[in-house]
């Protein structure tokens, strides 16, 4: 008997927020396999904010998911059905192809396998040694290129990302200042992860903040959000500043051009650097990152949270948390039960 596949089609583009009747949820036949294919069953489904820029049709980075088409979306699964001698049944594998469903069928040159750790939950390897981590380690490393003794501001510091970025700054000796949503947030970066300092945005005047925690200016930050935060943080960037521009998730509920700094001038004047990135660039050099992400955690140097939401049913409603701020971590839908190895 054919296996029967839940997915999530873009009906049509939001103005807005996602709101009911812009995604789909249907169901399907899985189709049989051909050779070099694998049935997967999603177990975890990565939530993003990109996943909002690819429902726009606004110039971005890869094509716009289509009217009509599978959501665009990582995921982490099992093996159900190979016909490739790379891969078996039970095996823990990335689907390169995958979207917001319940079963992907993957082509063996397109699918990573995951090698776990005992101790380590399968829900890190999308979030802290997964493409977070990679996003995080790259864009700190190799374009903000930390120094001992320097300052670090780091937007939606509580988040996959940024969390992550803060950590690692602090293991090459960085001060670090991050800016959150919320006391709980704010305490949680400073008591448990080691960051110098965070300024809740909710409740703090940024600008006056930061004036407090970095007296003598900023060498670097980490951009996840943009607008009035960025400009805040822009503003105060010293002499050969640099920037790694990540996200700008203000934006991506808006039709339009993205807002940039105001004061443009600024980069030619302080002689910054503003450099934006998309991880996907970096995944040829993935090992290397995974060496010393991996060996940080085993370490107990990264500590980091996944907040899982249940049911596929329900990813539209949980993709509105990552512009709420209503999670902790990294978000991500519990799509299946876990392999009884796992």
């Amino acid at each position: 008997m054919a296996l029967t596949n839940q997915r999530w089609v873009l009906n049509h583009r939001p103005t807005a927020a996602v709101g009911p009747g812009d995604l789909t949820l249907q169901s399907t036949e899985v189709p049989d396999l051909r050779e070099g294919e694998l049935l997967v069953r999603n177990i975890y489904l990565s939530l993003d904010p990109t996943n909002r820029l690819w429902m726009s049709d606004r110039e971005q980075y890869l094509p716009p998911v289509g009217v009509g088409d599978l959501m665009r979306g990582g995921t982490i699964g099992v093996v159900e059905q190979s016909r490739s001698p790379r891969f078996a049944p039970g095996d823990l594998v990335i689907p390169g192809n995958s979207g917001w469903q319940l079963y992907t069928v993957s082509h063996e040159s397109s699918t990573g396998r995951v090698r776990t750790t005992q101790g380590v939950p399968l829900s890190a390897y999308l979030s802290v040694l997964g493409a977070t981590g990679l996003t995080a380690y790259f864009g700190l490393l190799d374009i903000c290129q930390p120094k001992p003794g320097e300052t670090l501001v780091v937007s939606a510091a509580a988040g996959a990302v940024g969390s992550v970025v803060g950590q690692i700054a602090k293991i090459k000796g960085a001060r670090v200042v991050g800016i959150a949503g919320g006391e709980a947030k704010c305490r949680w970066l400073v008591d448990d992860l080691g960051f110098d300092a965070a300024i809740d945005y909710k409740n703090e005047d940024v600008g006056e903040a930061l004036d407090r925690h970095c007296p003598d200016g900023i060498d670097m930050n980490f951009e996840n959000v943009g607008g009035p935060i960025m400009d805040a943080v822009f503003s105060r960037l010293r002499r050969n500043g640099r920037m790694a521009l990540c996200g700008l998730i203000t934006g991506y509920n808006s039709d339009g051009p993205l807002a940039g700094p105001s004061d443009f001038g600024r980069i030619l004047m302080q002689r910054l650097t503003v450099r934006g990135f998309i991880v996907i660039d970096y995944m040829a050099r993935a090992r290397e990152a995974m060496a010393d992400l991996g060996q940080w955690v085993a370490d107990g140097k990264l500590r980091w949270k996944d907040h899982i939401v249940d049911g596929l049913e329900n990813a539209p409603a949980a993709l509105d948390r990552l512009f709420t701020g209503n999670h902790d971590g990294k978000l991500m839908v519990a799509i299946s039960d876990l392999p009884s190895q796992s």
